[in-house]
């Protein structure tokens, strides 16, 4: 299947001189979610906004549904919606109408039915005919997406999309996400909770100084770059880790009190059985054992911390 959204050797330097993207190369398919992660300063906003035709890039290409979006601006832009991260909207508005200009804006004709059926999505009907300053931040921010779903597009961005969003809300957002996905909406998201990437995702990019360090589907980078720790408590601190137990990689708990052995659950051997018969010749008493899986937060900060 081709992509919906093709970046080819894309830089992007500012006159100042700040390299902000580095030959970044990136194909998002159709119907797909990518977490675009990233510290801040990273280069995700300045690789969004290049996308969506508002930054200019120094070099290379970017097409969107075939369209280039310096050359072919126009029918690029119609199919992206963006939700930006600044909460920009005009607060003497009401929400209903607000939604209904963005949709004018893309030269879409009226559509009431789908106006209704975006607001009810992200629970903003209630609040259809309320002016944008008596709204909270996280109501704000859902007439954002709204105003960014009223010409339905075919590829969303959503630029830090729950930043102030309280649990609940969030929770709904990711549910509409989700929903777009089965309508064939590709997505797009830059997220500081890198738990909601770690549940709707499909792929993971990793954007650094402006260089992508890796585009890889959830689960196989979580198998592949996971790890599993085993931690046994001991009945009584120790100092040091003796040397055989050491040889095996096995680290001290700060205070002590526990031992953490990491391993490949994938591997034939993980070296778990001969490290339960050194802790008995070293006349180590376990009290209690436990394993941790790796999340996809602690492989992003390895990964940010390995690569600084």
């Amino acid at each position: 299947m081709p992509a919906i959204v093709s970046v080819k050797d894309l830089n992007k330097t500012y006159k100042s001189g700040f390299e902000a993207l580095r030959k970044v190369n990136l194909d998002i398919e159709e119907g797909e979610i990518l977490a675009l992660l990233g510290p801040n300063g990273a280069g995700k906003t300045t690789l969004i906004s290049t996308i969506c035709g508002i930054v200019m890039p120094s070099s290379g290409t970017v097409t969107v549904g075939g369209h280039d979006v310096v050359r072919d601006f126009r029918a690029a832009r119609e199919l992206i919606g963006l939700v930006p991260q600044e909460l920009t909207l005009e607060a003497f508005e009401t929400v209903i109408n607000t939604v209904r200009f963005s949709r004018g804006l893309f030269g879409k004709p009226k559509d009431e039915a789908h106006i209704e059926k975006v607001l009810r999505q992200l629970s903003l009907w209630d609040k259809r005919d309320s002016k944008i300053m008596m709204l909270s931040g996280g109501m704000k921010r859902r007439v954002l997406i709204a105003k960014a779903l009223s010409h339905e597009p075919r590829v969303l961005f959503l630029d830090e999309p729950t930043a102030g969003v309280d649990v609940e809300l969030r929770k709904d957002m990711w549910q509409v996400v989700d929903d777009l996905r089965a309508s064939g909406v590709t997505t797009i998201l830059t997220t500081h909770y890198i738990e909601e990437a770690e549940a709707i995702a499909d792929r993971i990019a990793v954007i650094l100084k402006g260089d992508i360090l890796l585009v890889e589907r959830k689960d196989e980078l979580m198998e592949r770059m996971g790890k599993k720790q085993i931690r046994i408590e001991l009945s009584h601190p120790i100092k040091e880790v003796p040397e055989s137990i050491a040889q095996r990689g096995v680290q001290r708990s700060e205070d002590g009190s526990a031992l953490i052995y990491s391993y490949d659950s994938r591997a034939e051997r993980t070296g778990i059985t001969a490290l339960l018969n050194d802790l008995q010749a070293e006349g180590l008493q376990m009290t209690d054992l436990s394993t941790h899986q790796s999340n996809l937060e602690e492989i992003f900060v390895g990964l940010v911390k390995d690569n600084a």
